[in-house]
């Protein structure tokens, strides 16, 4: 059944910038009330208050938490903050949009780091394994409930591989896997878990990767539509996808690159 977002809450995580930002953004519009988290210094943190009263002009509620969306003791502090403001109404979208990792080479050449064990637990904590810590204490906490949205972010890097991207890969391939199972086990309760393949997105985190100016241009000529995918196309597919109480389309890897990994 066809229903509609408004009056309902979202939660992003990563909701200062890029597809985060862009998804809190668009469902805003859409009536939804929103709640972000993020981890940024001062810059970050005001630009996400503007953002946060932006989405206030569309009549909705918007709280922003500068905090660290990794950690345990957040969703602790967090999790009865959001019962609370959402008044029993639980959250029906979540988004996991954490881009934080380490670029470094397994192998580094001489004179150069490599990667170690901490950097790589960093990486996949951050960006793949938080998304079932999340989901755990959600759905215990009654915030998740039938006909709910999780959605996570990953990238055509899960299965392919470049210089400075084996953590981040890695961590993709995880976080895909992750969602496989999460879809598995909440299936029997009615909650959708998919994971949202954007396309190549000019966003911070792609602006850190060596080399992104020639990935975006080869990606740009590759792709059907000639151009990169926006923050915006990827917040569009959420919106879109969020429209039913259905759990019926869950545990997949769905593309939006505008048929970027086609060619």
């Amino acid at each position: 059944m066809i229903t509609r977002l408004e009056g309902s809450w979202c939660l992003v995580l990563g909701a200062s910038s890029g597809m985060g930002l862009a998804i809190a953004h668009e469902l805003a519009r859409e009536g939804v009330h929103i709640l972000g988290v993020h981890f940024d210094t001062t810059d970050g943190q005001e630009k996400a208050a503007v953002a946060r009263e932006e989405m206030r002009g569309h009549g909705v509620e918007a709280h922003f938490f500068n905090a660290n969306a990794a950690s345990a003791r957040t969703r602790e502090e967090l999790l009865p903050r959001f019962e609370e403001l959402t008044g029993g109404a639980g959250i029906r979208i979540v988004v996991h949009s954490l881009a934080f990792g380490t670029l470094l080479p397994y192998v580094g050449a001489a004179g150069e780091d490599s990667l170690t064990s901490r950097q790589m637990n960093m990486t996949l904590d951050v960006m793949a394994h938080s998304l079932v810590y999340w989901t755990q204490d959600l759905f215990t906490a009654g915030l998740l409930r039938q006909g709910a949205k999780v959605y996570a972010m990953t990238s055509a890097g899960g299965a392919r591989v470049m210089p400075h991207y084996g953590a981040v890969s890695a961590a993709k391939a995880a976080l895909e896997s992750h969602v496989r199972q999460l879809a598995l086990e909440l299936a029997p309760s009615g909650i959708a878990v998919n994971a949202l393949r954007a396309g190549v997105t000019p966003t911070p985190s792609m602006e850190r990767i060596p080399g992104s100016d020639r990935l975006a241009a080869h990606a740009r000529d590759l792709n059907p539509h000639r151009r990169l995918t926006r923050p915006e196309d990827v917040a569009e597919a959420v919106s879109l996808l969020s429209r039913t109480d259905s759990s019926w389309i869950t545990g997949n890897v769905i593309g939006v690159d505008g048929g970027e990994l086609l060619t």
